[in-house]
């Protein structure tokens, strides 16, 4: 059985990508009567795809100014 390598080593770039292709396959699956019109698979997998969305976005760090308070908005 092969195991997977912890060291994952993605760019930004990749993960934008990523990210990208995976709205792109959402919104795919999201369209009545497309190409993928099997509701309960679609529904499955939109639900699946936005959760990784999730938890890509989870794991960005995003600026924050370190010397001065931050007033977010």
């Amino acid at each position: 059985m092969p195991h997977f390598n912890p060291n994952i080593e993605l760019g930004i770039h990749d993960m934008e990508l990523i990210e990208d292709a995976l709205r792109h396959a959402k919104q795919r699956l999201s369209i009545p009567g497309g190409p993928d019109a099997n509701a309960a698979i679609a529904g499955r997998s939109v639900r699946e795809i936005d959760e990784l969305l999730g938890r890509l976005h989870n794991q960005k760090v995003f600026f924050r100014p370190s010397k001065t308070p931050y007033v977010g908005g």
